[in-house]
């Protein structure tokens, strides 16, 4: 399916649905919307139309040109080589897609050694992204090819589960989701640059240098995907489309943290209606992931102080989502229980 026929499938999540399910919680059991937060997230997934916890995790990886710039306590080959962590089940996200009972599909997107464990989805646009303070990270229409593998991705996953969480990894990938955080909120690159994967003070000056080059080289861009293209990487850009993908095939979208907020902003900017398919999973200490979400209008379930990425925050609330699911469908009702209603 093509972006603008993804984009054109997507409708909003019933409301009606939605107000359905909240009368039958406020029939259940308990004093009306004691449960907070896990009520209005069964209502959301009712209104998408979940009706079981069946999950999967999509971890994208791609390299990216802003590693030359020192941005990163670890080197760029360590992306390739962490793809082989996870593929062998020893990466924080394999131990937490097991322990959970959640499908992890690991997907090299671009990662500039090619990886030939068949335990990996190749998906490669490309040996990492050239350099963005020197001009475009990618070309619009690797951007493209980006975005419309991940609406594939979706498509295929649609039949076998109901909640697809979003992860990445990419040595360099928190510059290049500061930059499209910068560009797509207006706001200046010292109010989104963060620690990373461990940067001292002096790294974080030199990442927010790195993004003012960037956004330097590459003026504003008003269209998402050009955006995307400029500043982005290709992770980022499949991880758009499999949200894309993912709201129009009716499954919510679990978001990790920073860098998948970047992709979140992006694929709500071409879809506004998608934001209802998507659930934040966490906060990140990353500076620009509130200033997104808040853009988003998300608020993140869990605050753990995570910034590895990798799906783990995402993966920690899918339990969430299955307990809103199974209250909705099993709590007993006052009047199936024969229990008096204060409320009534």
């Amino acid at each position: 399916m093509s972006l603008q026929a993804t984009i054109d499938a997507i409708a909003r999540p019933d409301e009606e649905a939605g107000a359905r399910a909240q009368a039958e919680l406020d029939g259940k059991t308990k004093p009306r919307r004691s449960l907070g937060r896990l009520e209005e997230l069964a209502v959301q997934l009712a209104g998408i139309g979940i009706e079981n916890g069946r999950a999967t995790a999509v971890v994208a990886a791609a390299d990216h040109g802003y590693a030359d710039e020192g941005v990163s306590a670890y080197p760029a080959e360590v992306t390739g080589q962490m793809l082989e962590v996870f593929a062998s089940g020893g990466a924080a996200a394999s131990v937490l897609a097991r322990t959970l009972d959640v499908e992890l599909l690991v997907v090299d997107a671009g990662v500039a050694t090619s990886q030939h464990d068949p335990r990996i989805r190749a998906v490669r646009i490309g040996a990492g992204t050239a350099n963005a303070t020197r001009g475009s990270a990618m070309s619009r229409s690797d951007a493209l090819a980006a975005i419309e593998a991940g609406v594939r991705l979706a498509g295929e996953l649609a039949p076998s589960t109901s909640i697809v969480a979003l992860g990445e990894m990419g040595i360099g990938n928190t510059t290049a989701a500061s930059a499209l955080h910068a560009a797509l909120l207006d706001v200046p690159p010292a109010a989104v640059c963060g620690r990373g994967t461990g940067l001292d003070p002096e790294g974080v000056r030199r990442k927010i240098q790195v993004v003012e080059r960037a956004l330097a080289a590459n003026p504003a861009r008003p269209d998402p995907v050009d955006a995307l293209a400029a500043l982005g990487g290709f992770e980022i850009a499949l991880l758009v489309g499999v949200a894309l993908g993912a709201a129009a095939e009716r499954l919510a979208v679990v978001l990790d943290g920073f860098v998948v907020g970047a992709a979140a902003l992006v694929a709500a900017r071409l879809a506004p209606a998608s934001v209802g398919y998507m659930v934040a999973a966490h906060l990140s200490p990353e500076p620009g992931h509130r200033l997104g979400l808040d853009a988003l209008g998300l608020r993140p379930l869990l605050d753990l102080e995570l910034r590895l990425g990798e799906a783990t925050g995402a993966l920690l609330a899918v339990p969430l989502l299955r307990s809103a699911i199974a209250i909705h469908a099993e709590m007993a009702t006052f009047a199936g229980a024969k229990v008096t209603d204060a409320d009534r």
